[in-house]
């Protein structure tokens, strides 16, 4: 019986399970996904993702697409995974290819880091199956591309990118998983196309949430991903284009032998996992790459800086994106890790008074805010788990608005350059090479002359 059409126990026992199953996927005619999962023979669980398309889709064209529906099966599945964590999995849909077991293994336990780090648990780290124990080797894809899809996720980082696609001249189009009112505003003013998709998780995930299943950080933007790139598939484009920094690679805290990292799904490496998956997923799937992947946070948001018909659209508190309504703000928070991460990355490239505009208040004058901002540079501990730049990125933020006579008399900057800044080496936070674009990341080269032109000086 599935999960939403029965009463979820008093007590769930994570303990009590020892497998969980990929047990169907589904693409129908409308372009409705249906994924489903268990655990042992005791709980079913059932997503649903509406899927974006012009017309009804023919057996051909859902069968072009079997291996992009099989990989979202495999990796939107770490939702209700991290319920109980279970050293088996069992593919009954058929084993991933060895690429495909390569990510999974990745994404579910290096991905369920922080989790497993917040509930002090030992990192899960289930086997699916035969593959090469190394990242899947380069390999270059030489296929034109004249058809992009940018996903938007309402912040800074997903306008800059969609910026850069723009400027390289081909044709493009927006996606969003859902239509939250900052992704809606950011499609606004870019006045793009968008597709949306939306996805439903089972029903009585937030039940056995509430009875003891277990709970956490999942690798979300893998998942975004994964539909992203079946979306793209279905209509028409050669390539999903992401918008992750260079920033999202570094970690915040060891545990259990590995680096934990919020944003694992983000980074390079994941990165580089999912393109060897969806290369072997048949049916010429879209590529995969992020095209802000050579830039710090700093240099995506002296980039953004310059955008202002985004600045009263775009925002990047998490507080508006939470799963549960009732608990949803519909602005800036201004009391998070990333509120202060953000204000303090577009501060030495703006007004004091137009980030008061943005923001509704100014976080550097507001003495309350300096424990949250030393701790963006790791005073006291590690960096906060939300998608915030590198330790090296706020000091050399600090930096420069320590020689910015806009912003030096602040409060908060005063004491952060008598507090944080002689903690550390003369040489930390150089703002030069934090602001410098690197050589590593998976970007065409012919996109590469867009992203120098909007993400340097």
């Amino acid at each position: 019986m599935a999960a939403d059409a029965k009463q979820p126990p008093a007590l769930f026992d994570p303990t009590g399970f020892e497998t969980f199953r990929f047990t169907a996927c589904e693409l129908d005619a409308s372009g409705r996904v249906t994924l489903r999962y268990a655990l042992d023979d005791e709980v079913e669980f059932v997503e649903v993702i509406e899927l974006p398309i012009e017309a009804p889709l023919g057996e051909r064209e859902r069968g072009r697409v079997d291996g992009l529906l099989a990989l979202l099966h495999w990796v939107a599945g770490v939702s209700y995974y991290k319920t109980a964590l279970p050293r088996q999995v069992s593919c009954e849909t058929g084993d991933p290819p060895p690429a495909t077991a390569a990510l999974l293994e990745a994404l579910y336990s290096e991905g369920l880091g922080e989790l497993a780090y917040v509930n002090g648990l030992a990192l899960p780290r289930p086997r699916f199956g035969a593959h090469d124990s190394h990242d899947p080797p380069d390999s270059a894809d030489e296929r034109p591309i004249s058809r992009v899809l940018v996903p938007v996720g309402g912040g800074k980082d997903s306008a800059v990118a969609l910026e850069i696609v723009r400027e390289w001249g081909c044709e493009l189009a927006l996606f969003s998983l859902g239509d939250a009112p900052p992704i809606a505003r950011t499609a606004q003013v870019a006045g793009l196309p968008r597709l949306i998709a939306r996805r439903t998780l089972d029903p009585g995930l937030r039940k056995y949430n509430a009875a003891g299943a277990i709970n956490g950080h999942v690798p979300i933007t893998a998942i975004v991903s994964c539909v992203a790139l079946l979306t793209a598939a279905l209509n028409g484009f050669d390539a999903v284009a992401m918008a992750n920094e260079r920033s999202a690679s570094a970690g915040n805290v060891m545990w259990d032998g590995v680096e934990v990292n919020h944003q694992f799904s983000k980074g390079l490496r994941a990165e580089r996992l999912l393109a060897g998956a969806v290369a072997r997923a048949g049916g010429d799937a879209p590529r995969l790459f992020s095209v802000l992947r050579p830039a710090s946070e700093l240099a995506i948001a002296r980039a953004f800086a310059r955008m202002e018909r985004y600045h009263g659209a775009f925002t990047s508190c998490n507080a508006i994106f939470r799963s549960d309504p009732a608990l949803r703000a519909s602005t800036w928070c201004c009391d998070c890790p990333k509120c202060r991460f953000v204000f303090l990355a577009l501060a030495p490239f703006s007004e004091p008074e137009h980030l008061r505009e943005v923001f509704g208040c100014d976080l550097l004058e507001d003495e309350g805010q300096f424990e949250g901002f030393a701790l963006l540079a790791a005073m006291g501990g590690h960096k906060p788990f939300e998608c915030v730049g590198e330790e090296q990125e706020s000091l050399a933020a600090i930096r420069l608005l320590a020689a910015d006579p806009r912003w030096r008399e602040h409060r908060v900057v005063r004491r952060l350059v008598a507090e944080v800044l002689p903690e550390r080496s003369p040489d930390a936070g150089d703002p030069e090479r934090i602001l410098a674009l690197g050589d590593d990341h998976e970007v065409p080269p012919a996109l590469m002359r867009s992203v120098r032109a909007l993400l340097g000086a």
